[in-house]
């Protein structure tokens, strides 16, 4: 039996000359486990550990379980941001997976959220052009709370009808791959095939140290005012005139 490793990793956003993830919490399992049941403890170890959760995770369908999505929710204030999976139904107000209309047609665009009862406020999406002919007009408060828990994926933490989500999963998600190819193709762990639990272990805490010394050497040097080669560039003289 071969093992994996699995990572929850955090966008360095502060750093600006290109996207660099570093990891947060990662685990060595076997092979046939699934990636999914191991979200919740990734949140749970970043809680206790770092005092800190991230406050949206993008994951492909293999995150989309739902009872956890709830679960990180109501605990911890997680936003789990996954497609659709294939076949499933939308839910009221749901058209689309992206896209949210009154019980009359109107399009309405995520306005806010409140924790404390765990609902979305949607509002007409302008121009309102079939708000001024509705029958219901001079009665509709033009707010329409959902409850998160309708649908965790279509609504949860954070709708997937808002551009937030929307460009998560189109451009966000993408960024993992280039990340995981780094680790796999030039540290070389996808030539290997081990059938020991310690040893993988050690060799995911190696990749992560790896990682993130390489990580803080690029944000070290991206805070750096002057080219390392400064003294030997030429130089205009400043007259300060």
């Amino acid at each position: 039996m071969g093992y994996k490793k699995h990572t929850l990793r955090l966008w360095l956003r502060a750093y600006q000359p290109a996207v660099l993830l570093v990891p947060l919490v990662s685990w060595a399992t076997p092979a046939h486990v699934p990636e999914g049941d191991l979200l919740k403890a990734s949140v749970q170890q970043c809680h206790r550990r770092l005092g800190f959760c991230p406050e949206i995770v993008v994951g492909d369908l293999g995150y989309i379980h739902q009872e956890t999505k709830k679960e990180i929710r109501l605990q911890w204030q997680v936003a789990v941001v996954t497609k659709l999976k294939a076949g499933m139904n939308v839910v009221e107000p749901f058209d689309a997976w992206n896209q949210v209309s009154c019980v009359e047609g109107q399009r309405l665009q995520w306005a806010d959220y409140d924790p404390t009862d765990q609902t979305h406020c949607f509002i007409p999406q302008g121009p309102e052009e079939l708000c001024r002919w509705c029958w219901q007009a001079a009665s509709c408060p033009r707010e329409f709370w959902y409850r998160a828990e309708l649908s965790e994926t279509l609504l949860g933490r954070l709708p997937l009808s808002t551009t937030a989500a929307q460009r998560l999963l189109q451009q966000v998600r993408s960024w993992i791959e280039p990340t995981q190819s780094y680790e796999k193709n030039q540290l070389g762990l996808n030539q290997m095939f081990l059938n020991s639990l310690r040893l993988v272990w050690t060799l995911t805490l190696l990749t992560d140290a790896v990682a993130l010394l390489r990580a803080r050497a690029l944000m070290e040097r991206a805070d750096q005012s002057f080219h390392p080669l400064r003294d030997l560039l030429p130089r205009q003289i400043e007259f300060g005139l």
